[in-house]
């Protein structure tokens, strides 16, 4: 039986108003949304661009990292780089291939979730329940385009500064490619 694509499924937190970062970093804390980070991105392959990359603390272990970034000049030890976003989705695909993962996790920022959202099959999406001050956001979703798949609620933990959902849509149509 031939192998299937992967599906291309952004991972992302984002605001009552879209908000997804600022200053280089998330415009909250919710320790929740990152074990659920983790549990949804280990074993598949995650595409970042540069500056998603230099805010992360490390490297993701678990996960081959693909580095999106125009900078020729730019390495990450222990990352990949790709230098367009076809060239990120064929590592990612080859990467996929060997180790039989069936989804490539896109991670942000906000311009390569607008260069790839095309091609996106899936997203799991943190709901935060807050609209906190932002400069880099999540692009406009149209709603005929999606259907909800399944949605969690949860109240602020203690190390969590707002409510969140845990939500996961699906693309109705098949996502060009």
């Amino acid at each position: 039986m031939p192998n299937k694509d992967p599906v291309i499924a952004l991972v992302v937190a984002m605001g009552e108003n879209r908000a997804i970062g600022r200053g280089g970093d998330l415009p909250w804390h919710i320790r929740s949304d990152m074990k659920f980070f983790r549990k949804v991105t280990m074993g598949h392959p995650v595409l970042m661009g540069r500056r998603t990359f230099k805010s992360l603390p490390r490297v993701l272990d678990g996960r081959l990292n693909i580095v999106l970034t125009r900078d020729e000049g730019f390495v990450a030890p222990s990352a990949v780089m790709a230098h367009s976003l076809e060239e990120g989705l064929e590592a990612a695909r080859a990467s996929c291939a060997r180790t039989g993962s069936n989804e490539i996790m896109v991670i942000g920022g906000e311009d390569v979730f607008r260069e790839v959202l095309p091609q996106t099959g899936r997203i799991y999406l943190t709901e935060v329940h807050a609209a906190p001050d932002a400069d880099t956001w999540f692009p406009e979703l149209d709603p005929s385009e999606w259907r909800e798949v399944f949605r969690e609620r949860h109240e602020a933990g203690p190390h969590d500064d707002h409510d969140f959902s845990f939500v996961i849509l699906e693309r109705v149509a098949a996502p060009s490619r």
